[in-house]
């Protein structure tokens, strides 16, 4: 049996920029921000977890070979990309876009007067120089509670949005006091970002904006101990 492994990654230790009109949290090395210790999880390499002031965004900006995931956890995101889509992302709604050969978008905060809250999420593609394409689905609140909903998958199966990477990446709304379930395959191993609430995992405690790698496990039992919202990345 592989050896089990828990990695934590506290939300204060997480790197930082703030820009006025933007606050980012770095769970991973990201632009300036470098640490040796944490530069991905397997496939992972992004997960930024970011605030936009009304009014303000990101310009427009290039990508290459990387699948770029944006889920919103409160207020509404505008997409825009060079390959003809525009979108409003949600709470609880995900955006996929596969940038391939190269895309460029823009990402500005949808309200004129409220934040936006939401995490930018990069996962490695298994093959390089895809055409670039963009799928967005919303997720209802109802769909999430008290169980894991398959958001994103390599084969799209429980209507996910599909990904060129051998990842399923998941959501839950927790009440407090319920427990979920997860089981991981031989050779597999996850990653769970806590956004709201708290949730213990394996007898350790995880608070909002905290992480945890897990691996050597045959299961994840995931308890909350007051209402509380996450992510689950399985993983090769």
């Amino acid at each position: 049996m592989a050896e089990t492994s828990i990695e934590i990654r506290r939300a204060a230790e997480r790197g930082r920029s703030e820009f006025g009109w933007l606050d980012s949290r770095y769970t991973f090395s990201f632009g300036h921000y470098y640490d040796g210790q944490h530069v991905g999880f397997g496939a992972l390499r992004v997960l930024n977890e970011d605030r936009v002031t009304g009014g303000a965004g990101f310009d427009p900006h290039g990508h290459r070979d990387m699948e770029i995931l944006s889920y919103v956890v409160e207020g509404a995101l505008e997409h825009k990309d060079s390959i003809g889509n525009e979108a409003i992302i949600r709470a609880g709604d995900v955006q996929r876009m596969t940038s391939g050969t190269g895309i460029e978008h823009s990402e500005t905060n949808n309200s004129r007067r409220d934040p936006v809250h939401f995490l930018q999420i990069w996962i490695k593609p298994e093959t390089e120089g895809l055409e670039p394409s963009y799928a967005h689905k919303a997720f209802p609140d109802e769909s999430k509670r008290n169980r894991l909903c398959l958001m994103v998958s390599r084969d799209g199966r429980e209507e996910s949005l599909t990904i060129p990477q051998d990842v399923s990446v998941y959501s839950t709304l927790m009440d407090g006091g319920e427990t979920v379930v997860h089981a991981l395959g031989a050779g597999r191993r996850a990653w769970i970002q806590v956004i709201k609430g708290e949730v213990s995992v394996s007898q350790n405690m995880l608070a909002a904006g905290d992480g945890a790698g897990i691996s050597g496990l045959e299961s994840l039992s995931l308890r909350a101990t007051r209402s509380s919202e996450l992510l689950l990345f399985d993983l090769a």
